[in-house]
């Protein structure tokens, strides 16, 4: 039977099915509805800044400088026991 029109059909593995039926809010809950939900989480609608970005990069030269301490060297040097 042809799919209507603006649909697409794929075929899923029956542990794919189970997954996506286990992801479901209530039992009439569409497959395109559970995919579109779990494309909204995959999805980053804010983006990392270009000063966020400049950080992490200057961290992770840092992190291959040894430049680092230890969770137990900064509570030590904060006078934290």
């Amino acid at each position: 039977m042809p799919s209507p029109k603006g649909t697409s059909s794929i075929l899923l593995r029956e542990t794919t099915k189970a997954r996506l039926d286990s992801l479901k809010t209530h039992p009439r809950e569409t497959y395109n509805d559970v995919i579109n939900r779990l494309i909204e989480c995959a999805e980053d609608s804010e983006p990392l800044s270009d000063a966020t970005i400049q950080a992490i990069e200057e961290g992770l030269l840092d992190l291959r400088a040894g430049r680092v301490f230890t969770r137990d060297e900064v509570m030590r040097k904060l006078g934290v026991e």
